[in-house]
């Protein structure tokens, strides 16, 4: 790691120039615990909606389970059933919604990882929504997922 040099990186050393340092330094420790729990608070959401989608398919709710689909997978799923995802989410072999065990954020896209099941998710703007479910992991192949959008 390289070290910073506020003072430098600022232009002078004065006491007022060490007092601008320390606040300029304030305001980034700040910004970045503000962008740690808003990654936490996207993550919570995320792992919500995964939820609440295998919650749906699990009690037979499947309108509610398909409103929880993103666009693509939505449109797979009733391409490949060739029925409405009424009818075609409630074929699939989903697993039962388990306790979540993690919870990570790449920019738009998320991943939650649940005892028995990993859910990929993505953000539209109704919010999140599922683009894949069901899914296993491989070793170092793509996971093999029940549900899954093109």
């Amino acid at each position: 790691m390289i070290p910073f040099d506020w003072e430098a990186a600022i232009g002078g050393s004065g006491p007022y120039m060490r007092g601008a340092g320390a606040a300029l330094g304030a305001v980034l420790v700040l910004v970045t615990v503000a962008g740690c729990s808003s990654v936490t608070d996207r993550g919570d959401a995320a792992a919500a909606v995964a939820v609440r989608m295998l919650t749906a398919a699990a009690e037979r709710d499947a309108a509610a389970a398909c409103a929880l689909l993103g666009p693509d997978t939505l449109g797979e799923l009733e391409q490949f059933a060739d029925k409405p995802c009424a009818e075609a989410i409630l074929a699939e072999n989903l697993p039962q919604p388990g306790r979540v065990s993690a919870s990570e954020v790449y920019g738009q896209r998320a991943q939650v990882r649940l005892s028995g099941d990993t859910v990929f998710l993505a953000v539209f703007p109704g919010g999140w929504r599922v683009v894949a479910a069901g899914c296993t992991a491989r070793g170092e192949k793509p996971y093999d997922c029940v549900l899954q959008g093109g």
